[in-house]
């Protein structure tokens, strides 16, 4: 009868416990597991933006320190974009990656954690860009594709829905346009735009009459609500096509559909849960706690940075069994996400 002997070796946890070691580099659940949750306090660090959801982990190393008990890690991390806004602090694996028919934006970051019983972040620096125009359209010719949102007709989208927003929901103070985070444009029966926007409560009460929302500050923001709005409007141009001019057409709420997530201020920490009610099948309202602002173009936390650029060309891992394996493609074989 044959013996067959079994090796099995054990490696002691970086954050703590005994493991059974699985030689499988980027794959590995250990160190897969310190990235998840480098990129969770990296989104809570951020302040502008779109939560970024975990791809895959690209690299890594590590390098023990000396009289800590701890280790230094460095992380090269393929991210993708989801559709929460960094204002709601949602957990990354709570919100929905972008699919290509949603302008779908991805990158790389580079990330430096120490490790111990804990993950704590260090600092981090993440590079992101749109998947182009061309690669949506080869593989979804009717999905919507990017659109500049200092377009006069984004920003009137925008500022229309902040109207109806004010008329209809039953807050005490006006809210204003912060920023409009992200536009794009899908022709159906005419163009059809999508404009996302973040918006922020004023100290004007609306029982004030003869408010000029331009005049109206923001509250202070420990004490203001903020809100992430998805709105739209579809252009009949069986109608000979409608052009917002901020004329007497543009008094009509009614053209453009608004859903407003509402987000608790911070001095109401703690108080997570709104009861959800509608202003139209299109509008959602819940409540979580914010963060901050908005886009990808040089954005700053504390302890790192998110800028918007290009790819370039990669050195390959250094690692053994890197990179590991991605968790989307979105279909985009070109791509190499």
């Amino acid at each position: 009868m044959r013996m067959y002997l079994l090796f099995v070796y054990l490696v002691v946890l970086p954050y703590g416990g005994i493991a059974v070691a699985n030689f499988s580099g980027c794959n590995s659940p250990e160190v897969v597991h310190i990235a998840e949750e480098a990129l969770e306090q990296m989104n809570q660090d951020r302040t502008q933006g779109y939560i970024l959801g975990f791809n895959r982990l690209y690299d890594f190393s590590h390098t023990p320190e000396k009289n800590k008990g701890e280790s230094l890690y460095k992380l090269n991390i393929d991210v993708i974009e989801t559709k929460c806004h960094i204002i709601s602090s949602k957990p990354w694996k709570q919100c929905e990656i972008r699919s290509v028919g949603s302008v779908p934006v991805y990158g790389e970051c580079q990330v430096s954690v120490y490790v111990d019983t804990q993950v704590r972040l260090q600092s981090y620096s993440c590079a992101l860009r749109e998947v182009p125009a061309t690669e949506v359209l080869d593989m979804c010719p009717d999905c919507p594709i990017a659109e500049n949102v200092n377009e006069p007709v984004i920003k009137d989208i925008a500022h229309l829905s902040l109207l109806r927003f004010n008329e209809e929901r039953h807050f005490a103070h006006y809210f204003t346009l912060e920023n409009i985070t992200r536009a794009s444009i899908q022709w159906v029966v005419g163009p059809s735009y999508f404009v996302e926007f973040t918006i922020v409560q004023t100290v004007c009460l609306k029982k004030t009459e003869d408010i000029e929302l331009g005049n109206c500050p923001p509250m202070d923001r420990q004490f203001a609500h903020r809100g992430f709005c998805l709105s739209s409007h579809l252009e009949d141009v069986d109608d000979g096509g409608f052009r917002f001019s901020g004329g007497k057409e543009f008094q009509n709420r009614k053209i453009v559909d608004v859903k407003c997530e509402i987000f608790e201020p911070q001095s109401a920490v703690g108080h997570q849960h709104h009861n959800q009610t509608n202003l139209n099948p299109h509008e959602l309202m819940n409540s979580t706690i914010p963060g901050s602002s908005q886009g990808i173009s040089t954005a700053k936390g504390l302890l790192g940075f998110v800028i918007d650029q290009p790819a370039s060309p990669r050195s390959a891992p250094v690692a053994n069994f890197c990179p590991g394996s991605r968790r989307h493609d979105l279909g985009i074989s070109k791509l190499k996400l």
